[in-house]
């Protein structure tokens, strides 16, 4: 049975071997596959080093919608120089009598999302992969290059102004799937996997100071995030601007207010964001409660599969 993985999130990792014994059995058994894309050529074709021989995948097999024209093949091109998932679908030999495979990355997306759509549900936790950023969230390939949305007021409770306040390009992430709509379109979360406000809370305490960076800046006080799932509000601080890097001395911690009161004590600009920590390594929730059970105001999300 094939792992479907974000494409690149294991050959980051360690890169396999790809044999051409592999690669016939591969054809066989409908064995997905991944190797880097050397080349597009003139005609969207993408060129891939197996190692053992050269692979082509044709712009037709290039990815799921390519025919339909749902898909743009800035999707193809962008690949170069990255890993690609792939199936085995045949084999030839070039002018000069040197064999290469054929490749399909379309079959390897359709097993991919085939998989997805009938054994995962709401509230599954799931591997994920930042491939790109819009201002309403990051997109993420949760499998042979298949893409999701992750919502930017689902990616912390802590909030930002931008996706890239909390993500790089690139980067590996856990992920719950917060939807699957009827027409196999993918919606994700994120926050609920970066703990309650007690256990982010239980890091710190009265009379530390930490660092932080400034999320927000209203007339009446400053949110400083110290940490990705939690906040605190410190006093109005002349010269105070958003994404600069904070060191805040935390006055006091108040469970049942769901507060942290704070006093900055210098700002500036670094580039600094908190590390992802993530509390929760579970395979799948049902229901998330980021409040403490004595505070009246309750953030829960609860997942239907």
């Amino acid at each position: 049975m094939n792992d479907f993985y974000p494409e690149g999130f294991k050959s980051e990792k360690k890169r396999s071997i790809i044999t051409s014994s592999m690669l016939a059995e591969a054809k066989v058994q409908q064995t997905v596959l991944e190797a880097p894309v050397i080349m597009c050529d003139a005609s969207h074709n993408l060129i891939v080093n197996l190692g053992c021989m050269r692979g082509i995948i044709p712009r037709s097999e290039g990815a799921l919608g390519i025919n339909e024209g749902t898909t743009r093949d800035i999707a193809l091109i962008s690949r170069v120089g990255k890993s690609v998932s792939f199936v085995v679908t045949g084999f030839s030999e070039d002018a000069n009598g040197k064999p290469y495979a054929l490749l399909s990355r379309r079959i390897a997306q359709a097993l991919s999302l085939d998989h997805i759509l009938k054994n995962k549900k709401a509230g599954d936790i799931i591997n994920a992969k930042i491939t790109h950023f819009e201002s309403f969230g990051a997109f993420c390939d949760i499998g042979c290059g298949n893409v999701a949305l992750l919502p930017i007021d689902a990616i912390s409770v802590s909030r930002i102004s931008h996706p890239k306040d909390r993500f790089y390009l690139g980067e590996n992430i856990k992920a719950v799937i917060k939807n699957i709509a009827p027409d196999g379109k993918i919606t994700l979360s994120h926050k609920e996997l970066l703990g309650t406000w007690e256990e982010n809370a239980c890091l710190f305490s009265a009379g530390q100071t930490v660092s932080g960076v400034v999320r927000s800046v209203e007339d009446y006080g400053i949110f400083v995030e110290i940490t990705p799932n939690l906040a605190g509000l410190a006093e109005p601080r002349q010269g105070t601007q958003i994404g600069q890097q904070a060191s805040v001395y935390i006055k006091s911690i108040i469970p049942e207010k769901m507060k942290i009161k704070l006093i900055i004590i210098d700002s500036f600009d670094t580039g600094y964001t908190p590390e992802l920590r993530y509390f929760y390594n579970g395979e799948r929730l049902l229901e998330w409660d980021y409040s403490p059970t004595n505070c009246v105001k309750q953030i829960t999300t609860k997942f239907c599969g």
